[in-house]
C-alpha cells in the first residue's frame, strides 16, 4: 500500500511540473510575440546582420521579461490571503481575462512599423546587440500589466509553491520567451527575400486576434467554473 502511495505522489508531483512548465512556455510565448519595438528590431536585424544578430536581440528581451515576470510574481504573493479567497481569485481571474482580451486588441490594431528604428548594417557585437534588446525591453514597465493578465487566470506561481517549482516556472517562461525568439529569426531568415512590411502586419493581427480569441474562451471557462486551476 505504501509503495502505491508513493507511486501516486510522484505522478502527482509529475502532473504538477508538467503543468508549470505548459503555463510558463505559454506566458513565455504570449508574452514575447507581439511585434512591439523590440520584435521589430529583432526581425530588422535578422534581414540585416543576420538570424545570430536578431536572435540575440530577443535573448536579451528574454532576461528582461523574466525581471518583469519575477516582479509581478512576488507582488502577487503579497496578495495571497486576497487571492485564497474563491470569490476574490474569481474577479481577479476574470479582470487578468479582460486585460487579456484589451491587450490582443491594442496588438491587432496597431501598426508595428511605427516602432521601426533606423537598423546599421555593421554588424558591432553580438553582446552590444543582446544588451540593447534588453534595455529596449526593460523601458517598458507597462509589461508588468501583461504579465499580471497572464498570471492571474493561470493561477501562475502561487507563494506555496516550493523554490523548486518557483524555479522550474520561470526557467519555462523564459523558454517559451526564447521558442518565439527562434521561432519568428527561422522564418525571418528563410523567408528573406519575400518578408516585408506586410509580413510584419499580418504577425501582429495573428497575434492579436489568438489572445483575444483566448481571454474570451478563458473568460467563459472561468465564469462557468470549468477552469480550476488550483
Amino acid at each position: 500500500m505504501n509503495e502505491i502511495n508513493d507511486l501516486f505522489q510522484q505522478l502527482v508531483s509529475q502532473i504538477s511540473i508538467l503543468e508549470i512548465v505548459v503555463k510558463g512556455l505559454i506566458i513565455g510565448i504570449v508574452a514575447s510575440a507581439p511585434m512591439g519595438p523590440v520584435g521589430v528590431l529583432c526581425i530588422q536585424r535578422t534581414l540585416n546582420k543576420g538570424r545570430a544578430y536578431g536572435l540575440v536581440t530577443g535573448t536579451g528581451a528574454a532576461f528582461s521579461d523574466i525581471l518583469y515576470a519575477l516582479l509581478t510574481g512576488y507582488g502577487l504573493s503579497f496578495l495571497y490571503d486576497i487571492i485564497s479567497n474563491q470569490t476574490a481569485l474569481f474577479w481577479m481571474q476574470m479582470i487578468g481575462a479582460s486585460i487579456m482580451f484589451g491587450f490582443g486588441l491594442h496588438t491587432f490594431r496597431t501598426n508595428p512599423m511605427k516602432n521601426t528604428r533606423n537598423v546599421s548594417r555593421n554588424k558591432s557585437s553580438l553582446l552590444h546587440n543582446g544588451i540593447t534588446g534588453f534595455f529596449i525591453t526593460l523601458s517598458n514597465p507597462t509589461i508588468i500589466l501583461l504579465f499580471l493578465g497572464l498570471f492571474t487566470p493561470f493561477n501562475f506561481m502561487l507563494p506555496e509553491q516550493s523554490f523548486f517549482m518557483q524555479f522550474i516556472g520561470y526557467l519555462s517562461i523564459f523558454g517559451g520567451a526564447m521558442t518565439w525568439w527562434l521561432f519568428i529569426t527561422y522564418v525571418v531568415s528563410k523567408l528573406r527575400a519575400r518578408f516585408d512590411v506586410r509580413g510584419i502586419r499580418i504577425i501582429n493581427r495573428v497575434i492579436g486576434a489568438a489572445v483575444m480569441c483566448g481571454s474570451i474562451i478563458g473568460a467563459i471557462l472561468i465564469y462557468t467554473g470549468v477552469w480550476s486551476l488550483h
